[in-house]
């Protein structure tokens, strides 16, 4: 299906990661899992002396009828995406976020955006099952798609 199909707005280039160095790049979508990952990674940081980034992905759906439409009646998901991220972050750190710790909401696939996105990270940090797919899977098929296609080490945390 053509992207125009998929995307009134046409294909936008995504930012570079806003480091100077390869850090900790977690992938949030306000699942249990996703938190745990972020709380991980938020741990990690300053112990490996490396900056973290927190990302949530999100895009557009694609119609069986080929043509696009606004499913929600005017909700904004790369505002949404911001919320949960801004959300997590609070949680994250009540006090305000320190200077080594940003996140931006990202369009696209997860595991396709993930994976581009490892060839700017030291370490991805995913949860083990997001908000999508199948009860009962061990792994996600964003972290399975990490695990199996990223340029640097992936660790996958669970949500125990």
């Amino acid at each position: 299906m053509p992207e125009t199909y998929r995307d009134p707005r046409g294909t936008e280039s995504q930012p570079p990661l806003p480091w100077d160095r390869p850090g900790i790049l977690v992938g949030v979508d306000g699942s249990r899992a996703s938190l745990a990952a972020l709380r991980r990674a938020v741990d990690m940081g300053p112990k490996l002396g490396l900056p973290a980034h927190a990302v949530m992905m999100w895009d557009y759906p694609t119609f069986v009828s080929g043509t696009y439409g606004d499913p929600w009646g005017g909700f904004d998901p790369q505002q949404h995406a911001a919320e949960v991220l801004g959300d997590a972050a609070k949680e994250m750190f009540p006090d305000g976020p320190p200077d080594w710790f940003t996140w931006s909401p990202r369009r696209g696939r997860p595991a396709r955006e993930l994976v581009k996105l490892s060839a700017e990270a030291a370490l991805i940090v995913v949860g083990g099952r997001g908000h999508g797919g199948f009860a009962g899977l061990l792994l996600g098929s964003v972290s399975d798609a990490c695990a199996a296609h990223a340029q640097c080490p992936v660790l996958v945390m669970h949500d125990r």
